[in-house]
């Protein structure tokens, strides 16, 4: 969409505005002398218009949330691609069968997914590093690599030669007379599978005829208990704890509905759903609606449903329908359409919104993450985002969720202890290796230099050095 006038003749469009070494003659951000009434609602050309979201658009999201340097990473434009080295140009990764990868996504070179670093220079480097060298000034968001599309992989196994009984004497003997023997709670926590840790918690019960959940509890306080408590819940349980949790008491942590609600499979959206009912007797629908308004609820009625078509088929004729609804609904209309991009965001496949972003890329000469942020703001933007964030790449969505938790003063602490149990079994190795690849530090090295005591010592055992 153009505005008259706009940008001053002799300019070059966006993206790619100001020239790379030009960027001092113009304006910051937020300066640029615009009409009045400019640029309307979603952002004209430049500069992007401030929202709550993520990238390009001051944080996510915008109460109590925090910046992003550099916004969050996004595709780059066609042809205008960035090469790595020893990669040909235009070697896309995350191919889908037949057809090119997600435009400029290249598969870095030696990048291992068995655990270890990814030895990746990456130029410019990601949110946080140097000026970016990309058009638009906007690194690319990584698509996935076919290694994690295959299978993920956790940090934590179950232990072998388990006994649980064995397991619940150590814990009541670290826990019994003058102070607590933390070491030895970390060593046998850190160390079994959360199944393995429900037979643990029976069988304390049934030797002891305590509630192990109410011994930890007494003995420990603070992050430490927060992280144990989180350990010993069912993975169902625990994500519907954080749920209602997020919704209790005055205000309402959007940011934990956006993470759980946007990034679970159909099945354990349903368990959810059940397990938050039979728990806490409540609906977790009527919860929403009741906490929630306008598109952000209706996003999350619809992801409540667990409905998504988990079809991993994709039909490219559909991708460049959907793109083209996409383009009229948004970027090609005064206004944004919310319901459509509601409907295409909700209930395709993540195969199939992936390949929808590059069939939009090719058409809109932008990349969707970009319109997104162009055209909405707020919760719904971060929503929105969030789920074509995990189409291309889950494990980095969670990377970046990680990093925010502890960068600057202070440490999100709900969050990192969330994220790293959740993930601690399904891709928590991918997430390290995402985490290491976008912001050249390890998570290990992150949370270590973040927190303190027994509670850095079990999130270290956790993730794994």
């Amino acid at each position: 969409m153009s505005y008259p006038g706009y940008p001053p003749s002799g300019y070059p469009p966006f993206p790619g505005y100001p020239p790379a070494g030009q960027e001092s003659s113009f304006p910051p951000p937020g300066q640029y002398p615009y009409p009045s009434g400019f640029p309307p609602k979603g952002g004209g050309a430049y500069p992007p218009a401030p929202s709550g979201g993520y990238p390009g658009s001051g944080g996510y999201p915008a109460p109590g949330g925090y910046p992003t340097p550099g916004g969050y990473p996004g595709a780059p434009q066609p042809g205008g691609a960035p090469s790595y080295p020893g990669v040909p140009p235009g070697q896309g990764f995350g191919a889908p069968p037949g057809g090119a990868g997600y435009p400029g996504y290249p598969q870095p070179p030696s990048q291992s997914y068995g655990g270890g670093p990814a030895q990746v220079p990456l130029p410019g480097g990601f949110p946080g590093g140097q000026p970016s060298q990309y058009p638009g000034g906007q690194a690319p968001y990584p698509s996935q690599p076919a290694a994690v599309t295959q299978g993920t992989q956790g940090t934590i196994h179950p232990a072998a030669n388990f006994d649980a009984m064995k397991d619940a004497e150590i814990l009541r003997k670290a826990m019994k007379g003058f102070g607590t023997d933390e070491q030895a709670i970390v060593d046998v926590v850190a160390n079994r599978s959360n199944d393995q840790r429900q037979k643990i918690k029976a069988a304390f019960k049934t030797m002891y005829g305590k509630d192990l959940i109410k011994d930890l509890k007494s003995e420990l306080s603070g992050n430490m208990e927060e992280l144990i408590l989180a350990l010993f819940m069912p993975p169902t349980y625990y994500d519907a704890w954080s749920l209602r949790n997020a919704m209790q008491g005055a205000g309402t942590q959007e940011r934990v509905l956006i993470e759980i609600l946007c990034t679970r499979t159909n099945q354990e959206i349903r368990e959810i759903v059940r397990c938050y009912q039979s728990e806490f007797g409540r609906d977790l629908e009527k919860d929403i609606r009741s906490d929630t308004s306008g598109h952000f609820e209706r996003l999350l009625v619809s992801m409540c449903q667990g409905n998504r078509d988990e079809n991993q088929t994709v039909n490219h004729q559909m991708a460049q329908e959907d793109a083209q609804r996409l383009y009229q609904a948004g970027e090609g209309k005064l206004g944004t359409d919310e319901s459509c991009f509601n409907m295409i965001l909700a209930t395709r496949s993540f195969p199939q919104l992936r390949a929808t972003m590059e069939a939009y890329s090719r058409m809109a000469n932008r990349d969707l993450l970009a319109s997104v942020s162009r055209e909405f703001s707020g919760y719904i933007e971060s929503g929105l985002k969030t789920i074509l964030q995990c189409a291309l790449n889950r494990p980095a969505f969670f990377a970046e969720r990680l990093y925010y938790s502890m960068k600057g003063a202070g440490t999100d602490d709900s969050t990192l202890v969330r994220i790293v149990v959740t993930r601690s079994e399904v891709d928590l190795v991918q997430i390290k290796q995402m985490f290491t690849q976008m912001y050249q530090k390890t998570l290990g090295t992150m949370i270590a230099s973040d927190t303190s005591g027994d509670y850095r010592k079990l999130l270290l055992g956790i993730v794994g050095q």
